[in-house]
């Protein structure tokens, strides 16, 4: 990370080690199970830690990946190719959203329907989500039922305001002053610029 960012949630980095996790400041636990930062409110979490950090990273590494292909892996879309990739302005609907295309986000899009209501969007190359635009939730939507699974690189534009887990088998960029209320599980590398990010509520 560059810039200011703040938290709310745990991060982590595995198979590589502490050394990677660059702009934090950490601070190591005297356990050295974990570090802290004045950026991140919960723990920082590194291969290299003392045990049980390594097996449990290589656990939460492999959960990701599952879920990457379980989400990759669905059949038989709800809408396919939708705008030809590009959804700004849509009021899209729950279901299973499937492009192999980049998705572009140029300035808006509405996720609308129930609290218990799953978006899965399966995206076969790269998903860019403009300056300022704002991905919104509407009726009850709620950020930890949205899975963005991306092949390319996920990019969050400057002052962008987005929803949802990326599971993103690339690089998951978020641009200066981005805000996210969801989960960044790159599969490469998560490079932040003064950024916020909360997790989503249970």
């Amino acid at each position: 990370t560059t810039g200011t960012t703040s938290i709310v949630g745990d991060i982590g980095v595995s198979p590589i080690a502490a050394t990677a996790i660059t702009g934090f400041a950490l601070v190591a636990d005297a356990s050295n199970q974990f570090s802290t930062s004045s950026l991140v409110t919960g723990k920082v979490y590194a291969a290299d830690y003392a045990v049980p950090t390594p097996s449990n990273l290589t656990t939460a590494v492999l959960d990701m990946q599952t879920a990457y292909t379980d989400a990759a892996g669905r059949p038989l879309p709800d809408f396919t190719e939708l705008g030809a990739g590009n959804i700004d302005g849509m009021t899209l609907v729950p279901g299973l959203y499937k492009w192999g295309t980049v998705v572009t986000i140029p300035s808006r899009v509405t996720l609308k329907g129930g609290a218990n209501d799953v978006w899965i969007f399966q995206i076969a190359q790269g998903l860019t989500v403009g300056n300022g635009a704002i991905v919104t939730l509407s009726g009850g939507a709620q950020a930890k039922n949205i899975f963005w699974q991306v092949a390319g690189q996920t990019t969050l534009g400057t002052t962008s305001d987005f929803k949802g887990i990326v599971l993103c088998q690339t690089a998951i960029v978020l641009n200066t002053g981005a805000v996210m209320n969801g989960r960044a599980l790159a599969q490469t590398a998560v490079t932040l610029d003064g950024n916020a990010i909360v997790k989503p509520t249970p």
